[in-house]
């Protein structure tokens, strides 16, 4: 099991490197991204580092470009990664913890970061200012394009806080990315697609469905690099990747007697759980669930995934939110419980844990 490289090598390092490659003072080019005056940043939903690699004549497009791998944070999850990607802080001090997490202050309630529900204040679940805000200041010209669904929701507001422009089509967002890309002395246009992701759920990431859509979207990517102004860097990559898990290989919480014992609370997602423990009752839940997952995932308490690394540096606020134990899964298995959240039995492709095909994706560079 490999470990987030924040701060060396992760996605919350992308958006600060690429203002210090427009040469903002006091910003880091900590990647080593080209100079430029312009850069347009596509992410890519569920784009891992070794699904590409296992598919280059789907995508012969984003294969051809300069790249490697970078790593995403913990859980390897999408509201996860988009509010390190927008705020270039690692989980541990941005606070969205995971998919699902516990509402602050309510030991018996969920939160989902995705839906932004319960409706808590974006601006206080998450107080740091997001880099956009910060090339903003420094007098870039600043977009964020996505689906009109997204526009205002609590996760665009806590992870980008910049300009929003709708863009619901391939079609509508090179149109808009290109012309976005030419505003101002300096630019930085951010464009999000979702469509491989939702087809890996749903048919899995080893299904002819999901190769199809892998080379539409080289072909959208191919487009928008063919068409933004000269000059303009295009860099892509990815929030996670994605495992397929089978049917016989899952296991329901609520099936397992010993899986509940001294717990409040599940949350996460199926592979990589938040366990809200009962007053003192973490150690032996640790046991437990290491005792009937045994080699299928690594078992952690809190204090031991944070001494780990694996939410990067925790802020106090945010300790509250991790689970008293918590639970990345190792290989083909899923630790679902359809009772609370019953699409998971639904979802063919899945991700949160932290091996290297979900938790590397690619860093991706064409400079026209």
């Amino acid at each position: 099991m490999a470990l987030p490289r924040y701060g060396e090598a992760a996605l919350c390092d992308v958006l600060p490197s690429v203002l210090g490659a427009l040469g903002l003072p006091g910003e880091e080019n900590i990647l080593g991204l080209p100079s430029s005056s312009r850069y347009c940043v596509l992410l890519v939903d569920a784009l891992g580092w070794n699904l590409l690699q296992a598919h280059p004549a789907q995508a012969p497009f984003l294969s051809s470009l300069t790249g490697r791998a970078i790593t995403v944070g913990v859980p390897t999850t999408t509201a996860v990664s988009l509010t390190s990607l927008g705020t270039g802080l690692p989980p541990g001090r941005h606070g969205v913890v995971g998919y699902t997490s516990r509402v602050p202050g309510d030991r018996r309630r969920i939160f989902n970061a995705l839906r932004w529900e319960p409706r808590l204040d974006p601006d206080a679940y998450q107080p740091h200012p997001s880099v956009i805000e910060r090339a903003e200041r420094a007098g870039v010209a600043t977009t964020v394009l996505g689906e009109s669904k997204f526009r205002g929701s609590g996760l665009t507001q806590a992870g980008l806080r910049g300009p929003f422009r709708t863009a619901n089509t391939y079609g509508q967002r090179v149109a808009a990315a290109c012309e976005a890309a030419g505003a101002g002395k300096r630019a930085l246009v951010y464009v999000y697609d979702g469509d491989l992701d939702y087809t890996g759920h749903q048919h899995g990431c080893r299904s002819a469905a999901w190769r199809h859509q892998l080379t539409m979207t080289d072909s959208f990517a191919e487009q928008l690099f063919d068409h933004l102004p000269a000059g303009t860097t295009l860099l892509v990559t990815g929030d996670h990747g994605m495992v397929d898990v089978d049917a016989e290989r899952r296991i329901d919480v609520d099936d397992v007697p010993a899986l509940r014992e001294g717990v409040e609370l599940v949350a996460g997602e199926a592979r990589f759980r938040h366990v809200y423990t009962t007053d003192g009752a973490a150690d032996d839940v640790v046991a437990a669930w290491r005792s009937v997952l045994q080699d299928r995932a690594t078992v952690l308490s809190r204090d031991e995934a944070v001494a780990a690394g694996w939410f990067g540096a925790v802020e106090a606020r945010v300790t509250e939110r991790i689970g008293d134990v918590v639970v990345s899964v190792d290989g083909d298995c899923a630790v679902e419980r359809r009772s609370v959240f019953p699409v998971e039995g639904k979802l063919r492709g899945l991700h949160g844990a932290m091996t290297d095909d979900e938790l590397l994706v690619p860093l991706l560079v064409g400079e026209a």
